[in-house]
């Protein structure tokens, strides 16, 4: 994984925001450092929405110190500082497979990061039948989503730290009543996830899954990346492009379970993987298919 990871979807634009809350300029020492937070969302299981939109507004950042450990969520104090203040809307839908759109890259004071306040409005649903849902943002409009970061992120001076929050789309949006059709669907409720990684202490898993035709390799569309904990816990899952490529980023290096599954195709094995700080981790899955789809 490089150190600054550089938005590259054509789709969307490239956005550099800066700006710093008026007191806030200098650290205990006078310095400043570089941070940057990148967006990206968890995969979204259902086929049948097309967008999944948020406007973020403003972002600040908590900066700790030994006085102020126990500092309620809410303080509003010389302690946050604001990363950007301007609206940008995305469909997180678009931010899968590595693809991130870049909300800050601002000189802030050194020192340690552990809390992230994203504030939201315009939150919006769009079905594959072009049904859309305007959903009410539970106080992340006023106080911001509140995202934890442990450990702390720390920012040195004169270098560069990097930030990933990783919006869970398929915990976010929460479907009203069926989801086997799209016109089951009857609308939305928006219950936030977002995680911090450190990029700097996480890495990403990427890979091909493919069927083989004789001796062909046949890419597949829409197959799950399933990753578990060693207690086999679910940590996150992703899906394959059209080319059969995935790519999840954001996981702390360690040892995970992976496996890969598809309608018509057999599971394949749960293999240990290793994800290591700041690098990319390759893990390719050949899937069967299953035999009753096989003597069709």
């Amino acid at each position: 994984m490089r150190t600054k990871i550089f938005f590259n979807a054509l789709i969307l634009a490239f956005l550099t925001l800066m700006g710093c809350s008026g007191d806030d300029n200098n650290g205990p020492n006078g310095e400043t450092g570089r941070l940057s937070i990148q967006l990206t969302d968890a995969p979204f299981p259902f086929d049948l929405v097309t967008e999944a939109n948020v406007t973020i507004f403003k972002v600040d950042a908590r900066l700790a110190s030994d006085d102020d450990d126990e500092m309620d969520d809410d303080e509003s104090g010389s302690s946050f500082v604001t990363l950007m203040e301007e609206e940008i809307t995305v469909n997180l839908l678009d931010l899968t497979n590595g693809i991130t759109e870049e909300l800050a890259d601002v000189e802030v004071p050194v020192g340690t990061y552990n809390l992230v306040r994203v504030h939201v409005r315009g939150v919006n649903v769009v079905l594959a039948d072009e049904r859309s849902f305007d959903l009410n943002v539970p106080s992340g409009e006023q106080t911001g989503i509140k995202i934890f970061i442990d450990p702390g992120l720390t920012v040195a001076g004169g270098l560069s730290s990097d930030l990933l929050l990783d919006f869970d789309v398929s915990r976010s949006f929460v479907a009203k009543g069926s989801t086997n059709s799209v016109d089951g669907i009857t609308g939305f409720n928006f219950k936030p996830v977002i995680k911090a990684s450190n990029l700097s202490t996480a890495g990403t898993l990427s890979g091909i899954v493919a069927t083989m035709d004789g001796e062909t390799a046949i890419p597949l569309e829409n197959a799950q990346i399933s990753v578990l904990d060693m207690n086999e816990e679910p940590v996150t899952s992703g899906a394959t492009k059209i080319d059969g490529a995935y790519a999840i980023m954001g996981l702390e290096a360690g040892t995970y379970k992976v496996f890969s599954s598809l309608n018509g195709y057999v599971t394949s094995d749960t293999l240990d993987v290793e994800i290591v700080a700041a690098n990319k981790t390759i893990q390719d899955f050949i899937l069967e298919v299953e035999a009753a789809q096989e003597a069709n």
